[in-house]
């Protein structure tokens, strides 16, 4: 059976010694019919590749051996743990004595309460008879499983991870909240509208499959049109390649500052959370400063770009756009910006142009963007070879990793409140999830190209080569300690996909002046935190070039939060360093190769 896809290169692994991206070469239909760097595997092999990415697309592309193999060594290290069995027995009995104390007495303070951030149980109804019962007994359980699944002495950490996580999904699973007949709040709902709730969420629940099988998506509703409502920022595009198209913002005061500011967004998103709704666009809000922005808008690639790698993204994306602002504003320092992983990009380039002696660069700012992926977080549960090889087999087969496949990773780790609280609100309580700008921009998926995604998850989260020394860009090792250029870096409190503490870490590995910021929220509501957003604060320090590392919990213990947001401290230091106010200039460079081609937002926000 001939694959439908090329095979996923191997090139970048070369171990041992260095690891090196592939060169780049537009891909083309000729080149993915020649092997880049092994020959064919033998043909059965592609049968159980197929058979592997079909049943990828059943479990949403998570890889059952690494929890199984997590479990086992849980139960084998227990098993000849006498003590730590004693020590639940006994942990056991105090739970069952503090239950049935706080049953006995309906008024005694409740002795289990949920996490901070389970909201399963915030009806008062929970707090009568029986369902406070069943809800202590649920909580009671859970705070067992939570103990019995601490770290053990033999015991990796990975695998204690994963045997703790494996347990709370299974909790989660068999919450009273789930069910209509245990849960007060659905009871009260079903009776006040005599079952309209239960109807109302079958409908729902028959649309939302019917979507998921077919692939449809809804139009956003009204007041939140793209170009209109959302990414509505003036502007015009000034570039277009096939892997993204530039933007240049119109100016909104008199006169700007003369060094302009590139930001590279994430592929793995559309570019628009960071213009979204005029009032938390974080690139109008540049503009209103008098900064002059270009932003890349990524294409959603398909599967005729599985080949696309990670060396392109670099360089015909990054690097490419450098040259069209460099033309557009020539003779001076451009300030990039990069978010999340193309925050992780912007470094790889930052390092390679200090590398290679190219200064163009003023400064460097990473919005939760990871450069070591040690403590990458809850993510790392789902990555091991046997994950990765899953993932390559289904995105061999269809050529890119899709964005709802992606998203069960990151809804699994916080289950109990984006799957669980959300899907009894919508089938079993009858509410629609009211429409925001966010939640637009949230459904408004991405795809992965499978070459860059399969070099990504490789060389960086499992190898975390580029911190290890042994991350090379076209034949040679780059390192972030060579980068010169200021940088301006940005964790947020509650990421589950950049931890701030890995983020922090970018101070580990780099010796320029470097300011780090730690922002209330998480991944996507830290970082849009506009002045004026109701209950925000920030820490912020300065590193000057040179200076000793402090670790993060005694950084966290020495700078104590700010009111307010991190915007105005971040466009303060931008503009001082972004010389003399003059006039705009002009948009694009139409002389140059560079002219106006249309609007924004352009064409490629609008591929689905």
């Amino acid at each position: 059976m001939p694959p439908r896809r090329p095979k996923t290169p191997e090139s970048i692994l070369d171990p041992p010694g260095t690891a090196q991206l592939p060169a780049v070469t537009p891909p083309s239909a000729e080149l993915r019919k020649v092997p880049l760097t092994q020959p064919p595997a033998p043909r059965h092999r592609n049968f159980d590749r197929a058979a592997r990415g079909a049943m990828a697309r059943l479990c949403g592309g998570v890889s059952a051996h690494a929890f199984l193999e997590a479990w086992g060594d849980w139960a084998q290290h227990m098993a000849r743990s006498p003590g730590r069995q004693l020590e639940l027995v006994e942990h056991a009995q105090q739970n069952a004595l503090r239950l049935t104390a706080g049953l006995i007495d309906p008024e005694a303070k409740t002795p289990f309460a949920p996490k901070p951030y389970d909201h399963r149980f915030t009806h008062p109804d929970w707090q009568k008879h029986p369902f406070r019962m069943w809800q202590q007994g649920f909580l009671a359980v859970q705070d067992w499983w939570d103990h019995a699944t601490e770290p053990m002495r033999g015991l990796c950490r990975e695998d204690t991870e994963r045997a703790r996580f494996l347990t709370r999904q299974t909790l989660d699973l068999v919450s009273p909240s789930n069910f209509p007949w245990l849960n007060p709040e659905i009871i009260a709902a079903t009776r006040e509208t005599a079952g309209r709730n239960l109807t109302e969420g079958m409908t729902r629940f028959s649309r939302d499959m019917l979507k998921t099988l077919s692939g449809h998506r809804d139009p956003p509703p009204e007041g939140y049109e793209i170009g209109k409502d959302l990414a509505c920022t003036p502007g015009q595009v000034v570039f277009r390649n096939d892997l993204f198209e530039l933007i240049q913002y119109a100016p909104q005061t008199a006169q700007v500052r003369a060094q302009p500011i590139l930001i590279v967004p994430a592929w793995i998103m559309k570019y628009y959370i960071l213009d979204l709704s005029p009032h938390n666009s974080l690139v109008r809000y540049l503009v209103a400063q008098g900064l002059t922005v270009f932003m890349i808008s990524w294409c959603n690639p398909t599967a005729d770009q599985a080949e696309l790698s990670l060396e392109d993204y670099r360089k015909r994306g990054v690097m490419t756009a450098l040259e069209a602002v460099c033309a557009i504003v020539p003779e001076v320092p451009v300030h990039a910006v990069g978010y999340c992983l193309g925050g992780t990009v912007l470094a790889i380039t930052a390092a390679t142009m200090a590398r290679d002696g190219d200064h163009r660069l003023g400064s460097v700012t990473l919005m939760a963007a990871q450069v070591d992926f040690v403590e990458a977080g809850e993510l790392l549960m789902f990555l091991d070879e046997s994950q990765i090889a899953f993932l390559e087999d289904l995105m061999w087969e269809q050529g890119y990793l899709d964005r709802p496949q992606m998203a069960r990773a990151f809804a699994a780790i916080r289950s109990e409140d984006l799957i669980y609280t959300r899907n009894i609100q919508r089938y079993f309580l009858g509410r629609d999830d009211l429409p925001s700008d966010i939640g637009v921009w949230n459904a408004d998926t991405t795809r992965m190209p499978a070459r860059m995604h399969s070099e990504y998850l490789r060389a960086l989260f499992l190898e975390n080569r580029l911190t290890a020394g042994r991350f090379a860009v076209e034949g040679r090792v780059i390192a972030l300690k060579d980068i010169a250029a200021p940088l301006f870096v940005i964790g947020t409190e509650t990421d589950h996909i950049a931890p701030w503490r890995s983020v922090y870490k970018t101070q580990l590995f780099t010796d320029s002046n470097l300011t780090f910021v730690l922002t209330k929220g998480g991944h996507n509501g830290g970082i849009l935190s506009e002045p004026g957003h109701k209950g925000r604060h920030y820490r912020l320090s300065h590193r000057p070039k040179g200076a000793l590392y402090m670790g993060p919990d005694a950084w966290l213990a020495q700078h104590p939060p700010k009111p307010g947001s991190w915007w105005p401290e971040w466009a303060e230091w931008l503009a001082s360093r972004s010389g003399d106010v003059g006039p705009a200039p002009q948009m694009g460079a139409p002389d140059k190769g560079y002219p106006p081609l249309m609007a924004a937002p352009g064409s490629y926000v609008f591929q689905p």
